[in-house]
Formats: C-alpha cells, structure tokens, sequence
C-alpha cells in the first residue's frame, strides 16, 4: 500500500495513468512501443495527439503494475532522446476521459428506450438509420463500460473506442 497526496491509499498493483510529452514523430511512438514489448510491461491503453505546441505530442498510457515495474517503465521512458517529460498522474489529482462511439440495433419499438439510456449517460446520438443508431458517450473507463453494458441487450453491431487522456488537475481546492 502506498499513500497518495489526498491521503488515501493505493494498491501497489493499481492502474496507471503516465502522461508522457514528446518531440511530435512518429519514431517516439514507436520506441515507447518497443520498450513495452521488448521488456513485457502491459500497455491497457494508449493515445498520441499533438500538443499545446506544434513540435510536441503527448501521449497518454494506461498500465498496471506494483511501484517497481511502474518505476523501470519510468526509467525506460526517460531514456527515450524524443520524449521531453514523463508524469505518472496516478497520485496527483487529474482529469481523464475515454470517447467510444457504438452503433447498435435499434427497432422502431427499442429506439426510444436507447435514447432514454443515451440521455442518462450524456450520450448523443451521431447517426441514424432504420435499423441502426450510432452514439458518441465520453468519460471516465467505467463510464463508458457501463454505458456499453446498457446497450448490449439490444444489440452492438460496432464499438469504435479510445484509449484515455488525461491531465493533471491543477484546481485542488474546494468549491
């Protein structure tokens, strides 16, 4: 167990959120790729988008692992001439979202009922056809896992998903 910064404890096996800032190339990807196949580290999720400044990119990864497997992929990272700075988020407070867009069957009789479900989550529907609806849900992991857990009795012909992106949550006060 570790404690964080609010004060509560963490599994030393828990879900990572590394934000990694890069030189904006494809090559960085590839390394950072390399080096989670090459030394076995786990990758849940990735996601590579330019950054605040047109010659970075920021990359966003979700592991798993106790504190020396996170701490050698740190280490690993940082040998990586392309990437400027390395943040593991999963201590500091921070803000993450995943976008899934899921086209499922819709009946005319079930149609209603899937926008009520939509409406709930905060979803909206992108698409429509006769037989299909097309929904765009963003949030956290669970979220969006029970969101798909809603549509699947009615039938998920697609699942187009995301990996997470985060950032540090600079607000730490109360409201």
């Amino acid at each position: 167990m570790k404690i964080s910064k609010n004060g509560t404890a963490k599994s030393t096996n828990d879900k990572h959120t590394l934000s990694v800032l890069v030189s904006y190339n494809l090559n960085a990807l590839l390394r950072i790729i390399g080096i989670f196949s090459g030394k076995g580290f786990e990758i849940d999720s990735i996601s590579f988008g330019s950054g605040k400044e047109s010659n970075l990119a920021r990359i966003t990864i979700t592991t798993h692992g106790d504190e020396q497997i996170i701490e050698q992929i740190t280490k690993q990272l940082h040998k990586i001439i392309d990437v400027v700075k390395v943040n593991d988020l999963t201590y500091d407070s921070f803000v993450e979202r995943e976008l899934a867009l899921i086209k499922v069957n819709a009946t005319r009789s079930s149609r209603s009922e899937i926008m009520q479900i939509a409406q709930v989550f905060r979803a909206k529907v992108i698409d429509i056809s006769p037989q299909k609806l097309a929904i765009e849900v963003t949030g956290n992991r669970d979220k969006v896992n029970a969101f798909i857990g809603m549509l699947d009795p009615f039938g998920i012909d697609e699942i187009a998903r995301t990996g997470s992106v985060a950032l540090k949550r600079e607000f730490e006060g109360t409201v």
